[in-house]
Parts: structure tokens; C-alpha cells; sequence
């Protein structure tokens, strides 16, 4: 029985070990059947999403092509944790802060670091917008400056809490199947096919996003 609502959350594993965290690296698994000689038409269609996302990134960098590798590398791992969650008994790692965190902030460090050692004056011409009034000029250093401090929190906070609604309501709605009736139990389950749809086109939405904003950063402070 569940003492609180999060708990299904909660890392879990029988054999003492905290296995949970390996399905982070199931994804793995995969990479062998890109190698093979004739490609098989999974293997295709991912090639297609990975030289379209790369065409895209490489328009907002406006840098050297292979820049967007390591934004096309966190868009993959994202997403494929983002559908690992949505398999019955599989630990759902983008849910959690402690995951969200470790890979947006990394990011934003390096970012900044990069930005404020070679492009100084470019960063501090940034806290600052073009066409702002001389009076409102150290209040909008303040408002940039947090809005700046603040993004690793954002992109974290909005990966795991969208992962973690949907997860909820799938979870709620589940629990309410042995006390309905055989009617009723046939419209849950219509609904949970739904939600899981929803589901999946979030997984695909937020790992997208969490890439591009990352893109988005990184050609702020070039």
C-alpha cells in the first residue's frame, strides 16, 4: 500500500542493489543494430530524425557542424528515458531532479564559463537589452541576471514535472479500476490508452525542447 501519492516514484529494487538506475542506460542496447550491413527500417527512420535535428541545430548554433552532436546525443538519451518510463516496472530516471539537474546544469556552467572568459563584453552587453531606458538600466540587470541564474532549475524542473503529471494521473486512474463497474472499467481503459498517446507525444515534445533551449543557450554566448 502506498503511504504517500510520490511513492510510486521512489527508487526500488529487490535484489539490494540499486539497480534502478540502469534502465537509464538501456538505450545501449540499440546502438549495435546501426552497425549492421543493411540497416532495418527502425534504424532508418531514427537516421532520418537525427540528420533532421541536426539540420535544425545547426541553424540556431550557426557554428561548425559538429557542434550539434552533443545536443543531438542529449535530445536521444532524454527521449529514450522518457519512453523507457512508460513500460510497466521500468524506473522512470527523467522524472527525477537528481537527472534533470545533472544534465542541465553541467551545460549552463559550461556555457557561461565560455561566455564570460572569451566573449566578456558580449555578456555583459546581453544583461542589458538594446533600446532600454538609462533609469530602468540596473533594474534590468537584475531581472537578466536572474533570469539567467534561474534557466538550469527551468529546464530541469519542466522535464521531471511534466514526466511526473502524467505518470500521476496514469497512476491515479489505475488505481481506481477494481472498484468500478464493468462499464466503467472499459472507459478507463479507453481513457489510459489515451493518456498514453499524451504520454508518449510529451516524452518526444519535452526532449525536444529541453534540447533545443539548450541550443538556444549555447548560441547566446557565441
Amino acid at each position: 500500500m502506498m503511504t504517500n501519492l510520490f511513492s510510486v516514484f521512489d527508487p526500488s529494487s529487490s535484489l539490494m542493489l540499486p539497480l534502478n538506475w540502469l534502465s537509464t542506460f538501456l538505450w545501449v542496447v540499440f546502438i549495435p543494430f546501426s552497425f549492421w550491413l543493411i540497416p532495418s527500417r527502425m534504424s532508418t527512420l531514427w537516421n532520418k530524425i537525427l540528420e533532421t535535428m541536426h539540420k535544425e541545430f545547426k541553424t540556431l548554433i550557426k557554428k561548425s557542424s559538429g557542434s550539434t552532436l552533443i545536443f543531438i546525443s542529449l535530445f536521444s538519451l532524454i527521449m529514450y528515458n522518457n519512453f523507457m518510463g512508460l513500460f510497466p516496472y521500468i524506473f522512470t530516471s527523467t522524472s527525477h531532479i537528481s537527472m534533470t539537474l545533472t544534465l542541465a546544469l553541467p551545460l549552463w556552467v559550461t556555457f557561461m564559463i565560455y561566455g564570460w572568459i572569451n566573449n566578456t563584453t558580449h555578456m555583459f552587453a546581453h544583461l542589458v537589452p538594446q533600446g532600454t531606458p538609462p533609469i530602468l538600466m540596473p533594474f534590468m540587470v537584475c531581472i537578466e541576471t536572474i533570469s539567467n541564474i534561474i534557466r538550469p532549475g527551468t529546464l530541469a524542473v519542466r522535464l521531471a514535472a511534466n514526466m511526473i503529471a502524467g505518470h500521476l494521473l496514469m497512476t491515479l486512474l489505475g488505481n481506481k479500476g477494481p472498484s468500478l463497474t464493468s462499464l466503467m472499467v472499459m472507459i478507463l481503459i479507453i481513457t489510459q490508452i489515451l493518456l498514453l498517446i499524451l504520454e508518449s507525444a510529451v516524452a518526444i515534445i519535452q526532449s525536444y525542447v529541453f534540447a533545443v533551449l539548450s541550443t538556444l543557450y549555447s548560441s547566446e554566448v557565441n
